[in-house]
């Protein structure tokens, strides 16, 4: 009686762990997904920020900052961190959708049109990857939360998971007369 409950009990351990394993790696392979098309975007950033550098002379500082996030993108560790560059790159990149108003030549070029286009499509596949990475980051969150997961999550030293959010100033439209 005695070895057919510590089987039981062994078998349950088993399960909540192996199921804390799926759910912390659909979390990271979720995040791994975004980060994919995040360095695609990032790859796109030098042809635009070199296509602009000619018509945007006395809007430097917007190239540069854009430049130095993706720098400290490649150099940042943690998810939470990418995420918050992530964030800074995509507001660059909204300040700098707003000031290519002031140029019609660069809006004409076709390789700016180009590129434009391919980090648009990225930033979608962005957005719809966040929703996957987001879905999967409540799960995990709930499964290390629940009991008796939580018995066995804490001493994993499983914490939770943020959600990619979208802060509220990159949700409002920007205003681009065409």
């Amino acid at each position: 009686m005695v070895l057919l409950c510590c089987i039981i009990l062994l078998s349950i351990v088993i399960r909540i762990y192996n199921n804390l394993i799926m759910v912390k790696n659909n979390v990271d392979a979720a995040w791994k997904n975004i980060d994919v098309f995040l360095l695609q975007r990032h790859d796109e950033l030098p042809k635009l920020v070199d296509v602009c550098k000619g018509y945007m002379k006395h809007e430097s500082s917007v190239l540069e900052n854009i430049v130095k996030l993706r720098s400290n993108y490649k150099e940042s560790g943690t998810p939470e961190e990418k995420a918050r560059i992530e964030n800074e790159i995509s507001r660059a990149l909204t300040g700098l959708r707003v000031v290519f108003e002031k140029y019609p030549n660069l809006k004409a070029n076709d390789n700016f049109i180009k590129i434009m286009e391919r980090v648009t499509a990225l930033e979608s596949k962005i957005a719809g990857q966040r929703e996957s990475f987001n879905d999967k980051t409540n799960i995990y969150n709930i499964q290390i939360e629940k009991f008796p997961d939580y018995i066995i999550a804490g001493p994993m030293n499983y914490k939770r998971r943020e959600f990619l959010e979208v802060p509220e100033d990159l949700k409002e439209d920007v205003k681009i007369n065409i």
